[in-house]
């Protein structure tokens, strides 16, 4: 069940509140969960249970996201905004140093929250962030296009698409390198999210300088990479693991851009095998 949180949050007009919708299920070390730009918390649906047998799993909707509240007005979309957010997030559900696991753009705010000290192991599953210049522009391209389509289609036409396989494809084909697999009724909520983002366009103008240079030392790392990957091309891992040369760096065979519906058994194993590693390193 969904449940929503606020908290005061550091912005460069001082302090603000913030209010974000997250799920937690199960127990054990906590692990934070975070979608990608124009998704939802529900993306990791398909392997939400599978974690929560060793886990205390939260996952959020990123602000401006699912059914966040957008931030305050005035206050950017920025790393260095965002991540510290979710770190005050964590201490008002009572949790320090989670594990945290992202995709995309989640992917690039578990990086930066590791590398500020807010994560105790890091999952990054095609983080933005290291891309070259051509690269981005394709990316949010492609992205803006997704955004257009979804905004341009009426609810009963979105419907009726979701109940075939062509209209899946069609619908979410650019993310997944299984759309079929896909539920109708999470096709629709997912395109529904994507249209109603109230954090969309400001998430990507900030990120549009965005490039992750900096290393994450002293927590295990992993960054895996769908071969299938459409938006964020593969090659982009082989630039992650030299910026972070401690990194795992993990090849998610068949998947796409979001790996966890196409292979939840495989997503899921890579997430908890980073986890357990920082207990490996954890002195006893």
């Amino acid at each position: 069940m969904t449940a929503t949180v606020s908290f005061t949050i550091d912005s460069p007009l001082g302090p603000r509140t913030a209010t974000v919708a997250y799920e937690r299920k199960g127990a054990g070390e906590p692990l934070l969960l975070l979608h990608g730009i124009g998704h939802h918390l529900q993306a990791w649906h398909p392997v939400t249970d599978i974690l929560a047998a060793e886990h205390d799993v939260i996952a959020v909707d990123l602000p401006g996201f699912g059914v966040s509240e957008p931030l305050p007005e005035g206050v950017p979309y920025g790393l260095d905004t965002v991540a510290p957010a979710l770190g005050a997030l964590c201490a008002a559900l009572g949790v320090e140093r989670p594990h945290v696991a992202g995709n995309s753009l989640g992917g690039l705010l578990a990086l930066e929250m590791g590398r500020t000290g807010l994560a105790r192991s890091v999952t990054a599953l095609s983080p933005a962030g290291f891309w070259t210049e051509g690269e981005r522009r394709y990316a949010f391209a492609t992205l803006l296009a997704m955004r257009a389509g979804a905004r341009a289609l009426p609810r009963p036409l979105l419907e009726r698409l979701s109940h075939t396989p062509a209209g899946r494809a069609a619908l979410t084909g650019t993310i997944y390198a299984r759309p079929a697999r896909r539920s109708p009724d999470a096709v629709v909520a997912e395109t529904l999210a994507l249209r109603d983002a109230t954090g969309f366009e400001k998430t990507l103008a900030a990120g549009g300088s965005v490039r992750f240079t900096a290393d994450v030392p002293g927590l295990p790392v992993t960054i895996a990479w769908g071969t299938r990957d459409r938006l964020l091309l593969r090659r982009q891992g082989v630039r992650a693991k030299h910026t972070v040369p401690g990194a795992r760096l993990v090849r998610l065979p068949g998947c796409g851009h979001v790996p966890m519906s196409d292979d939840p058994a495989l997503v899921a194993r890579v997430v908890l095998d980073t986890a357990r590693s920082a207990a490996i390193r954890t002195p006893a």
